[in-house]
């Protein structure tokens, strides 16, 4: 008898694929069969993929790049995409269909919908994303990994938390050595889009600490790669111990590590703080769609685990200020750990796979 096969769906950014690989890896250990289908760029985040995940690339495409040209060429490269898509689940006949969100999962979730074959969706943000919105009402259920998430009337969603991977689940709940008069990590994270400004504003912050304080720190800084130059040169004029680096292939051992944590509110980096614990300065990024990241922000920030800055109000002596704060008082620093690590919820891979063996198993007869 053939393994069930599950069909995921997802996008190609970090925020769409971390928690689409947790749940491949997952259920391939259960035995499941998974394909994942995404398009070109998605295709560029599967390396972390288990090897026996099948990659299929479709065709997709978006409004919100392009010319007029590429504009207008969408609504065939999407109908080109569904159609595709459709023939490969007929053939195939997933026993479920899980989109992540982002417009390439678009053809799948529309091909499973059309042919009615059992499937949800799972948003991490705390505002459902435009494809998401688009299948809300078209699925058998929400997974939803920010709470309370925004789902349009009448729609009820099922609060999972934000599946991490692995390697962030290794360091779940890693014990937290409060900032003192001894070496401390400050990581400093921002996601693919808009990270510039932590760049333009975080070095001269740390800059300006207590010689004392900053005579113990060592920081961890994620630029972009036309930053990554002057951001390096600026810690070393200053005297500031710094790893400088586009894409660190070990975030979860350095902020395991960290006394702070400063970072956008991407849903993946406010599981992965909260899953492992730490203290943190969250910056949401102001052109998120639907202002989700202050609301994924949310429960860190109500528990006490996280200070908010919104972009508007970010200023070198104003993040200065809050990091002096952080480390200057090892006991609250402790606080806002324990206070991160009651918002995590690591089993959410698990609460994951639940769901879609129910999905399986509810559905099974009425599916076929």
């Amino acid at each position: 008898m053939k393994a069930p096969l599950l069909m995921i769906a997802a996008g190609g950014t970090g925020g769409h694929m971390f928690p689409a690989q947790a749940l491949a890896e997952a259920m391939l250990k259960k035995g499941w069969r998974v394909k994942l289908s995404t398009d070109a760029r998605g295709a560029r985040y599967t390396g972390g993929f288990p090897h026996t995940t099948e990659i299929e690339q479709i065709s997709s495409a978006t409004f919100a790049r392009g010319g007029l040209i590429a504009k207008g060429l969408v609504p065939f490269r999407i109908a080109s995409g569904v159609l595709g898509a459709a023939f490969k689940m007929m053939r195939d006949k997933p026993d479920v269909v899980v989109g992540f969100g982002g417009y390439p999962s678009i053809p799948a979730m529309a091909a499973a919908t059309l042919l009615r074959r059992p499937r949800m969706i799972h948003e991490q943000n705390g505002v459902l994303g435009r494809v998401n919105q688009l299948f809300a009402k078209r699925v058998d259920q929400i997974a939803c990994g920010t709470w309370p998430t925004e789902l349009p009337e009448g729609i009820e969603g099922i609060h999972t938390g934000n599946p991490v991977r692995g390697t962030v689940l290794e360091r779940a709940g890693a014990g937290y050595i409060q900032p003192g008069d001894y070496p401390m990590e400050l990581l400093v994270i921002g996601g693919s889009q808009g990270a510039r400004i932590l760049s333009d504003i975080v070095p001269p912050a740390i800059a300006q600490l207590p010689m004392d304080m900053l005579a113990n720190i060592r920081v961890s800084h994620q630029a972009r790669g036309e930053d990554e130059d002057r951001v390096r040169d600026y810690y070393a004029e200053n005297g500031i111990d710094a790893d400088v680096q586009p894409f660190f292939h070990d975030v979860p051992r350095r902020m395991s590590e960290a006394q702070l944590v400063i970072s956008r509110s991407g849903a993946s980096s406010v599981a992965d703080i909260s899953v492992i614990g730490r203290p943190s300065i969250l910056i949401p990024f102001a052109a998120a769609t639907g202002d989700h990241q202050t609301a994924n922000a949310r429960g860190l920030t109500d528990a006490g685990a996280a200070i908010l800055i919104p972009e508007a109000a970010l200023n070198i002596d104003a993040l200065s200020e809050q990091i002096q704060t952080v480390l200057s008082t090892p006991e609250a620093a402790g606080k806002m750990s324990r206070a991160a690590l009651s918002t995590g919820k690591p089993e959410a891979t698990q609460t994951l796979v639940e769901m879609v063996e129910a999905l399986a198993n509810t559905t099974q007869g009425s599916s076929t």
